[in-house]
């Protein structure tokens, strides 16, 4: 079992804060286990409301819960979208009880909780494993395998791969209908298959719908569905007041690599590197292990008509700093990254890459090797207080 220090403390620090924090995250992604760990010698009333027997114990919420005392797990709140209202109730009456609610990340469950809990909750996005948590020399296993707990603890790729088979078959047969949503799985499968093809371009609605069939508008609410469930990423672009033609479509990054490749029928680090979705791949796997590290208030690409463009844009500090990925052991300098780095008003760019070295490349830009990439926050730190 891999602790996931980061998690815990993050809970800490929000349930002394807030008094209901919500943990959103996929299905399978270790909720429940964070709960329980984060539980332990507390005292704690549990709730999974795929169970039967606690659906029955909550028939009259409000009763059942007013006088619970301590921790209070509620467990798949998913399935009992009324509950929203009565926490209200309850946590403006008393503060003898904490909530730790736990469910899928919908848009669903986003818009309940918006519109009956404002100023009483605190949201954490557990994400899967990372390279803080797994250790830096497991990067490729990370890669290939993505962050799933049960896929990247399996004791063979092909292990792993079945595990994430079941689960894409599971997440469009079962997961997706018990959010409410009316969609044919083999809709939804073949519309997510589409989008891994897309994996790391920009958004193209009318190319999604004509490959599906349907309308730009049915093209684009299935897109929602799987960006609300955490597994599509829509990078937004950032828009800088230049007079140049940019590009103003979001990247799209089906978010967990491993989910990606099983997608593409990548089951090895062979078959991953003899592919042309390899330097995709890599990008979005460097894109989402830099957004978990770092955890930035906000995170962009940019891009121009004109060729110009950045992987990664976000802000520190009031300082502005860059990433480019590429799958490349010696990156080089190229104009582009002088063009991002002027036209942005970087304080630093680094480009990150599967090599073994970490060198300066300009004043301003460096190569970042993966072997050194959690040195980033302290990086980017360092030119913040030297600033």
């Amino acid at each position: 079992m891999i602790k996931r220090q980061h998690y815990l403390q993050r809970l800490e620090t929000a349930i002394k804060r807030s008094p209901i924090v919500s943990i959103l995250g996929p299905r399978q992604v270790g909720k429940t286990t964070l709960a329980r760990e984060f539980a332990k010698g507390r005292e704690i009333t549990f709730f999974d409301l795929e169970s039967e027997p606690d659906r029955l114990r909550l028939t009259n919420p409000e009763l059942e819960l007013s006088d619970i005392e301590g921790l209070i797990v509620i467990d798949e709140i998913q399935m009992m979208p009324q509950l929203f209202r009565v926490l209200r109730v309850l946590v403006d009456r008393s503060d003898r009880a904490r909530y730790l609610i736990l469910g899928s990340a919908s848009p669903h469950i986003i818009r309940g909780v918006s519109e009956t809990l404002a100023g009483r909750i605190e949201f954490i996005e557990l994400a899967g494993f990372g390279l803080e948590e797994v250790g830096i020399e497991n990067w490729k296993k990370l890669w290939l395998r993505g962050g799933f707990p049960r896929s990247y603890l399996s004791v063979t790729d092909e292990d792993s791969a079945v595990w994430r088979n079941a689960f894409i078959r599971t997440f469009v047969e079962r997961d997706i209908p018990q959010l409410g949503i009316s969609i044919p799985a083999a809709a939804m499968r073949r519309f997510w298959n589409l989008v891994a093809h897309y994996h790391g371009q920009y958004l193209n609605a009318s190319a999604l719908a004509r490959g599906m069939g349907v309308s730009v508008n049915t093209a684009r609410h299935y897109l929602d569905i799987l960006t609300g469930a955490m597994m599509v990423r829509q990078l937004p672009p950032w828009f800088a007041n230049l007079k140049k033609r940019q590009v103003r479509s979001p990247k799209l990054y089906p978010r967990d690599t491993g989910i990606l490749h099983s997608l593409l029928h990548l089951e090895s680090m062979d078959a991953l590197a003899g592919h042309p979705a390899v330097g995709p791949s890599w990008e979005g796997f460097i894109v989402e292990e830099t957004l978990k590290l770092l955890l930035p208030l906000d995170a962009y690409f940019w891009a121009t008509h004109s060729g110009a463009e950045l992987d990664l844009l976000f802000s520190h500090n009031g300082k502005k700093f860059g990433i480019e990925i590429k799958f490349n052991e010696a990156p080089k300098l190229r104009k582009a990254m002088h063009i991002a780095l002027n036209d942005l008003g970087l304080s630093h760019l680094w480009v990150i890459h599967p090599g073994p070295h970490t060198y300066p490349m300009d004043a301003k830009i460096s190569a970042l090797s993966i072997n050194d990439f959690l040195t980033l926050p302290q990086r980017v730190k360092e030119l913040v207080t030297r600033a």
